[in-house]
């Protein structure tokens, strides 16, 4: 559909005083808009266009009606245009209507205005958003926190990605990245913050669902492979401390006062001793894994939350595939949990008996969280 220039090619007859001839002076309308096409997105319809070759730095109208009715309305005048495209969003549409867009090219000096070609149709869908996102938990890292969720918002046939977010209090929201996976790797955490996110679903017309449940993450150093050895055999190797960064040598001597414990082996077996300002939960978790992260099997098993109370200061008994959790007195003076996995209880070539065994610690004083905090 063609609109009909609102000023056409005019004539001004200009008498030049003194003289008999007459001199008629043109007036070249502006060029037209090109290619202007509409498409909707959130709850606003973005009317495109592209500039003539010959565009001579003329603004733009843009006009605007329902189908329903008669007449077009003036809803926007551009004045500038960004690498020969123009651009106008208008958020001033209604849900389940069909719009009609064109766009004039005005000159500011005469007020002449050409309009595109035709005219482009939107129609504005209703703005239901998909399911929110199911199962929504963190698993808290070292120095991350890895978000994950269920697939139900996929049950929408219009499901395009989610949206995740940063929940700072007070109604402040952060939104951190998109993703069109079930999952998500803040590498921005830091240890020993907590941190309280949710995620959202979009749809292709990119409505948003409501919020999932939120769930916070306190990461937390964790470390793999380390090994300590039996106090009766290598007493300055033989006791270990949580420590918060990779910079502190967590073994130190069986005898430091500073030990959150002790290796002790007899023929009884392996044994976990507590320091003197340390205590054990007297049951062992039987486990897959110190922590089931990202890349972990369906059926891995691991201690996600300490236990808050219970704690004893007597010797255990130490197994592999079990992970113990203790309660210690950090570098702050206040109570923190930890929790150790051993990997292997053995000997080395030398016949001396040690132990190696993964381990991780919350660093914020009285926060049981050790793997994940599942939303609420």
């Amino acid at each position: 559909m063609r609109r009909v220039a609102v000023g056409s090619l005019m004539m001004m007859v200009v008498a030049l005083a003194g003289c008999d001839d007459e001199y008629i002076l043109g007036f070249d309308e502006p060029a037209a808009p090109r290619d202007v096409a509409a498409s909707y997105y959130a709850g606003v319809v973005t009317v495109t266009w592209e500039l003539a070759p010959d565009w001579n730095g003329e603004s733009f109208r843009v006009y605007s009606r329902r189908i329903t009715d008669a007449d077009y309305f003036l809803i926007a005048e551009v004045t500038s245009c960004a690498g020969g495209l123009c651009s106008y969003e208008d958020a001033n549409v209604l849900e389940g209507q069909t719009y009609e867009y064109y766009v004039s090219a005005l000159d500011p000096d005469t007020g002449f205005e050409t309009a595109s070609d035709y005219s482009v149709e939107v129609f504005v869908p209703s703005a239901v958003g998909p399911p929110a996102p199911n199962s929504f938990r963190v698993i808290a890292l070292d120095d991350a926190n890895y978000l994950a969720w269920g697939d139900g918002s996929r049950e929408a046939d219009d499901f395009s990605h989610y949206k995740v977010y940063l929940d700072e209090g007070n109604g402040v929201e952060f939104l951190l990245g998109e993703t069109d996976s079930e999952g998500f790797l803040d590498l921005l955490a830091r240890n020993g913050e907590t941190y309280s996110y949710f995620a959202t679903a979009v749809d292709t017309d990119g409505h948003e669902s409501s919020a999932s449940s939120s769930s916070q993450g306190t990461p937390r150093p964790d470390f793999h492979g380390e090994w300590l050895y039996d106090h009766f055999g290598q007493p300055s190797i033989s006791g270990f401390r949580f420590s918060e960064d990779e910079s502190t040598n967590p073994i130190l001597s069986g005898t430091s006062f500073d030990r959150h414990f002790r290796l002790e082996v007899d023929d009884q077996g392996w044994w976990l001793v507590p320091g003197p300002q340390s205590a054990i939960y007297p049951v062992g978790f039987e486990t897959t894994s110190l922590k089931c992260d990202v890349a972990a099997d369906a059926g891995c098993v691991d201690v996600t939350t300490a236990p808050t109370s219970g704690y004893v200061t007597q010797d255990m008994p130490l197994q592999t595939q079990t992970s113990y959790v203790l309660r210690v007195v950090g570098n702050d003076g206040q109570d923190h949990f930890g929790v150790i996995r051993p990997d292997l209880l053995g000997y080395d070539q030398d016949d001396d008996a040690l132990m190696i065994f993964d381990w991780a610690y919350q660093v914020q004083a009285g926060n049981p969280d050790l793997v994940e905090s599942v939303g609420r």
